[in-house]
C-alpha cells in the first residue's frame, strides 16, 4: 500500500491541499507530526474537517519509534501530516528514505511553508542566504551568529527560525532571539548584530493576522507580538522596492 507525507500548510484545516484531503480520505491510519511546529488550531478542528481520527506523532514517535509509522503502511494507506511543507525538517527526509528501505510506496504532497510564505515582507526571495535555528539551549551555540555573518557579507537576507518545546508549550519569541544574538556579539564584538541593526520580526505567517515588524533590533525587545509562532529576519542590502515594502511594517 501507500504512505502518503502531506503538507498541511501552516495555520489552520483549511490549509490543506485538495489533493492532500482526497488522499488523507483514503488512509486507514492518519499521523500528525505535532513537534517541529504548530498550526493556529486545534487537533480536533483538523478530524472533523478531515473525517479522521488523527494519531499525534511526537519526537520519540517520528525519531525513536517511526516503524509504527512506516510498518502499516506495508498493508495500508496511511498518512503523515507535516505542518507547512513536507520536507521542512530532517526528520521527514529520514522517514521518506526509511519507506523507500523498505520498498514502500511514498507519494508526497506539498503545501506552503515559512520559506515561501515569509515573501509577505517584502525582502526578495532568491536573496535569502543560509536559513538558522535559534535554539534554546544556545550558551555555547554561535552558529546563528555565523551565518548572519556569512550571508552579510554575500549580500544575502537571513531568516532565524526560532526554537520550539512542543511538549512544554514552550516558543522561543523574537525578544529571545534578538537578546541571544545580542549576548554573542557581547563576547566577539564583530559589529555583526547590534541594537541598531535594522529585523523584521514575525509572528504567525500564513495565519489571516500575522504581526510583522520592521525596526532596530533594539526596538524589537520591547514590540508584543502576540501568539507563536515567531521568527527573525536580519536584512542585509535592500534593493529599493525591499525598502518600500518594508515601510508598511514599521511599527
Amino acid at each position: 500500500m501507500t504512505l502518503y507525507m502531506i503538507g498541511i500548510g501552516l495555520w489552520d484545516e483549511t490549509d490543506i491541499t485538495v489533493k492532500g484531503l482526497e488522499a488523507v480520505e483514503q488512509c486507514d491510519k492518519v499521523f500528525l507530526e505535532s513537534y517541529t511546529s504548530k498550526l493556529g488550531v486545534d487537533v480536533k478542528e483538523l478530524e472533523e474537517f478531515y473525517g479522521k481520527k488523527i494519531i499525534l506523532a511526537n519526537r520519540d514517535l517520528v525519531e525513536k519509534n517511526a516503524d509504527e509509522i512506516l510498518n502499516p503502511a506495508k498493508t495500508k494507506n496511511v498518512a503523515l501530516l507535516v505542518i507547512g511543507d513536507v520536507f521542512g525538517a530532517t526528520t521527514h527526509t529520514d522517514i521518506y528514505l526509511r519507506a523507500k528501505e523498505k520498498d514502500i510506496e511514498v507519494i508526497v504532497i506539498n503545501n506552503a511553508s515559512i520559506l515561501n510564505a515569509v515573501g509577505i515582507v517584502g525582502l526578495e526571495l532568491y536573496k535569502y542566504g543560509k536559513t538558522t535555528s535559534i535554539p534554546y539551549h544556545n550558551e555555547n551555540v554561535e552558529t546563528p551568529y555565523d551565518f548572519i555573518k556569512q550571508n552579510k557579507a554575500a549580500k544575502m537576507h537571513t531568516l532565524c527560525l526560532l526554537d520550539i518545546d512542543s511538549e512544554s508549550d514552550k516558543y522561543m519569541t523574537v525578544k529571545e532571539a534578538i537578546e541571544y544574538l545580542l549576548r554573542v556579539e557581547d563576547k566577539r564584538n564583530e559589529k555583526i548584530f547590534t541594537k541598531d541593526t535594522k529585523c523584521i520580526g514575525v509572528a504567525r505567517l500564513g495565519s489571516p493576522e500575522p504581526k510583522i515588524v520592521y525596526a532596530t533590533a533594539g526596538e524589537l525587545l520591547k514590540v508584543d507580538f502576540g501568539e507563536p509562532l515567531y521568527s527573525l529576519i536580519v536584512p542585509s542590502e535592500l534593493h529599493f522596492m525591499e525598502e518600500d515594502a518594508l515601510k508598511r511594517w514599521v511599527d
